[in-house]
């Protein structure tokens, strides 16, 4: 008995047809890759049996050769800069201490000098060598003094050009240093000899009423209501005098000696306690009123125990 279901059994058909060619896929809009789980979620974990998938490992990138530095101090022109820079502001605090200690010293000298002739005084000190190095060493080549011309002590109208050089500070315990020269010009003008002998001659001095030079002859005459007095400018002893050479008044003679020893009360306020030893050496008689120099050499500065003027320096 045959078996209806045994395929033996059946009539064999033709057999099946397939299409020849490459296999069609339908075409449609490109995969994205897949993504990976959104932020915050973790991924989950592979199926059991599925072997751990390896990091492809990273792909090379080409590195271009660093490029070579060239080093700040290796840049001449940084180097001129930083030098220049480095010397400019050098200078300019040399240049500011210079200056401070200049004025510094500027204001001690002229203080004591308007302490010795009783009116304002502007003081310069050489510029060679800078004033720190004379500061330093103690040792002042030049200082130029100028006072403003109101009077010299008690003498009206008087101004004095001082020239001093070679000047050392150094404590001893007899003085306060050494000058190496000093040499003083004194202008007094007419206009101060009239206002100097008014207040300094009684009864006559009030009866002054003006001064006139005579250079020609180089003497000065002072003019009264009364007579004229002429005088003519000297040295003597070292010191500046005004001598009485003649007197008149009311068409007579009146002897010198009633008005000399005012005259020399007057001239005597310029010399006396005068320090360094400093002395007239010349006279002369202009239009304008009278010059005269006074001068010294290799003096000691007192110290300032001895006179309270040069305390401040």
């Amino acid at each position: 008995m045959t078996d209806p279901w045994d395929r033996r059994n059946q009539p064999q058909g033709p057999p099946p047809q397939y299409p020849q060619g490459p296999p069609q896929y339908p075409q449609g809009p490109p995969q994205r890759p897949p993504q990976g789980p959104a932020p915050g979620y973790a991924a989950p974990p592979p199926p059991p049996g599925t072997p751990p998938q390896q990091a492809s490992a990273p792909q090379q990138e080409e590195t271009t050769p660093p490029k070579k530095r060239t080093g700040f101090l290796r840049d001449p022109l940084s180097i001129v800069l930083t030098i220049v820079i480095v010397v400019a502001v050098v200078a300019s605090a040399l240049i500011g201490i210079e200056l401070y200690a200049r004025s510094e010293g500027e204001t001690k000298v002229a203080a004591a000098v308007e302490c010795l002739v009783e009116d304002t005084a502007d003081v310069s000190f050489g510029f060679t060598p800078p004033f720190l190095m004379q500061h330093m060493s103690g040792h002042y080549t030049n200082i130029h003094i100028e006072t403003a011309g109101n009077q010299i002590r008690d003498m009206s109208g008087m101004k004095a050009d001082v020239t001093v050089k070679d000047v050392r500070l150094e404590d001893t315990a007899d003085s306060g240093g050494s000058i190496g020269s000093l040499v003083a010009k004194i202008d007094w003008t007419a206009a101060g000899m009239t206002q100097s002998i008014q207040n300094a001659i009684p009864l006559v001095g009030s009866l002054i009423s003006g001064v006139t030079t005579n250079p020609s002859d180089g003497t000065v005459e002072l003019e009264a209501a009364l007579g004229n007095i002429v005088t003519k400018p000297a040295i003597k002893n070292g010191a500046l005098t005004l001598e009485v050479t003649e007197l008149t008044g009311l068409g007579f003679t009146l002897p010198r000696e009633t008005i000399q020893p005012a005259l020399d009360t007057l001239t005597s306020q310029l010399t006396n306690e005068l320090p360094m030893n400093i002395k007239a050496d010349s006279v002369d008689v202009t239009d304008t009123g009278v010059q005269a120099q006074f001068s010294t050499q290799n003096a000691t500065i007192p110290k300032s125990e001895d006179d309270s003027c040069f305390s401040s320096i």
